[in-house]
């Protein structure tokens, strides 16, 4: 169906096991790239402002719901301000998450490719060792908030919270 999401997901890793395991996370949230040249500056569209927000508001929803506690950011807010993406910086999300204490970082991104196709991905890594826990990546068509919630859905139920078979 038109206008429906498809999803196709890459595995960035293993399956996760059936349920996650519990512990604190550094969420440094989902980065927007814009590669479309549909859209004159970075951002400017606010509908997309806002569905980046309702992502990062599915993604901390799950995780407290499975379990898992978000660590408070600020004490690392300096840096976190000089990074354009923490999920391409480096390692720099695993440090600041080993300073704020927490087991393990995760950082997500949207890059608009269309209005039509869109790539969405999540990654959790390991603190301490920087080595990947979790993650997936998703391709997604059509620029809608059912789209984007959907991809992310898609994301948390088959690469970090496998749903209990019944």
């Amino acid at each position: 169906m038109l206008g429906k999401a498809i999803l196709f997901g890459l595995t960035l890793c293993a399956a996760p096991a059936a349920r996650a395991q519990e512990g604190s996370v550094a969420f440094f949230g989902i980065t927007l790239l814009d590669s479309s040249l549909q859209t004159a500056e970075l951002g400017a569209d606010p509908a997309e402002a806002a569905r980046i927000d309702m992502l990062k508001a599915l993604v901390t929803e799950r995780f407290e719901a499975e379990g898992y506690t978000l660590v408070d950011l600020s004490p690392v807010a300096e840096d976190r301000a000089r990074i354009v993406n923490p999920a391409k910086c480096y390692g720099c999300d695993t440090r600041m998450a080993t300073r704020l204490g927490a087991d393990y970082s995760l950082v997500g991104e949207v890059q608009k490719v269309s209005n039509l196709i869109l790539t969405m991905n999540l990654q959790m890594r390991d603190a301490a060792s920087g080595d990947m826990v979790r993650g997936r990546v998703v391709d997604i068509r059509s620029n809608t908030d059912d789209s984007w919630r959907r991809g992310m859905a898609y994301i948390l139920k088959t690469a970090f919270f496998r749903e209990e078979e019944e």
